[in-house]
């Protein structure tokens, strides 16, 4: 089934997908918006829990057809809200969420919901600060145009929250390594980086 609309962030979730583990049994969407990606969770895991602070896109999550059961909207905020019990998710993402609030803290809080042995994946925006930054950005508009050709343009629903990022890619780059020892940092051609980080077992094993 192809997705009803396409962006940079929609771009990304095959990467996120892919990332799941085999037998994933719960499965947390921070920042869900209107809830794709926590749809498209559901084919991988048990059971999904999306969750926004926005109410109009926690509105129009629930207004879309789901697998009775396997996906849950909540309109609370991932940071702080008692209802995400931590260290109990088996895999959390985060796709263009943690610029929204200071980095550390949005890191710290999403390591910390994520279930020992379990993994994180955070996508993400950083802003260009050097010369390479802006050569590297600039390669991929030809790519960016081509895939809005190819998926009728590049849209999002309408009310999703914008924030401006603040970050540069080398300071997200350090950040994510010390707050997420052993990840895996890439940066991708549409503006993203991806982050992946396996959170250590009980034990250190």
């Amino acid at each position: 089934m192809s997705d009803p609309y396409w962006n940079h962030n929609v771009h990304h979730h095959p990467a996120v997908l892919a990332a799941v583990p085999d037998g994933c049994g719960t499965a947390l969407d921070a920042g869900c918006g209107d809830g794709l990606l926590a749809r498209k969770l559901a084919a991988r895991a048990a059971s999904v829990t999306g969750v926004d602070r926005s109410p109009e896109m926690i509105k129009l999550a629930r207004e879309q057809a789901h697998a009775p059961g396997k996906v849950t909207y909540l309109e609370a905020n991932y940071l702080t809200d008692s209802a995400l019990p931590e260290g109990t998710y088996d895999f959390v993402s985060a796709v263009a969420v943690v610029h929204h609030a200071p980095f550390e803290e949005a890191v710290t809080r999403l390591a910390r919901l994520t279930a020992p042995g379990g993994r994180l994946v955070i996508v993400g925006m950083a802003a260009n600060r050097t010369v390479l930054d802006w050569a590297i950005s600039a390669s991929g508009v030809p790519a960016s145009m081509l895939y809005a050709r190819l998926n009728g343009g590049k849209r999002g629903p309408a009310g999703m929250p914008m924030e401006d990022v603040h970050m540069s890619w080398g300071e997200i780059r350090q950040a994510a390594r010390r707050l997420l020892p052993g990840c895996d940092w890439r940066r991708t051609l549409l503006w993203r980086y991806v982050v992946v980080w396996d959170k250590p077992r009980e034990g250190g094993s």
